[in-house]
Formats: C-alpha cells, structure tokens, sequence
C-alpha cells in the first residue's frame, strides 16, 4: 500500500483504521450489499476516530493508498468513496454517499460514485466535479437522506 511522506504527521490510530478500512471495504464491496454495507458503516459511525487530519487529507490518503492496487483493491470511484464515506463519517463528518447513473455519448450506461455535503460534490477531482450534475442519482447513503434528482 502506498503511503505519502506526511503520514507521520497524521496519527497512528488513524492511519491504522484507514489501513484497515482500506483493505477491508474494496473486498466487502463485492459480498454485501450497498445497504447492508451502509448499515455498517453507520454502526462504526458511533465508535468516532479522534484526531482525524482534515478531510482533504484523508482523500489523499486514501487515493494513494488505492493506486497500483489490483484485484478487489484496484481504485474505481466506488471503492474511493466508500472508503472516503466509512472514514469521514467515523470522523464525525456530515457526508453522503452517492450513485448515479447517466447515458454517454455513444447511448452507453455510464456509473459514477461520489461524496456528499450539503448536497455538493465533495472531495471530487476538478474534473469530475461538474460532471456529477449530468447523473441521476439511484441511490443514497445513509439510507435516512434519500432523495430522488
């Protein structure tokens, strides 16, 4: 797993929960479902991480910690913000976790996964930031913010 030379300024509790999350939620992913996985998290959610780095370090983190994996750990946008998702809210962190679903230019069914908050895209590369507009949103998690696009 590939690490940034700032890890040390982050605390050990939390790098060794998001080493943990990041091995364990790609994988998982695959056997439960969106729901199930999401009642998981929100379980963890009341177990808070204290001393979480700021939210834009934690999507470094992760990001690079998912690049050059392979298999169930290989880097999609789904494992990124699920991951992104788990950790946040265990830092007490208001996010939502979204999918949704647009046509391309070619008629193709196009997926996408991305944080939440306050209702803005948050944590998405500039690029993909205003894309996120043009997908309609088939699910939303926690389950309790549901709502339709």
């Amino acid at each position: 797993m590939q690490t940034s030379r700032t890890d040390t300024s982050i605390p050990l509790g939390w790098r060794l929960r998001a080493c943990a999350a990041t091995a364990i939620i790609p994988p998982l992913l695959e056997l439960v479902s969106l729901t199930r996985f999401d009642r998981l998290v929100l379980t963890a959610d009341r177990s808070r991480i204290s001393n979480a780095p700021d939210d834009f370090t934690s999507a470094r983190w992760v990001d690079n910690a998912l690049t050059g994996l392979r298999g169930p750990w290989v880097r999609t946008c789904l494992r990124r913000s699920a991951v992104l998702y788990y950790l946040l809210r265990a830092a007490g962190r208001s996010v939502d976790l979204c999918i949704g679903v647009r046509r391309d230019e070619a008629g193709r069914l196009v997926a996408h996964a991305w944080l939440l908050r306050g209702d803005v895209p948050y944590l998405e590369p500039e690029a993909t930031r205003s894309v996120v507009e043009h997908y309609d949103v088939i699910a939303r998690f926690p389950r309790a913010a549901a709502v339709s696009r």
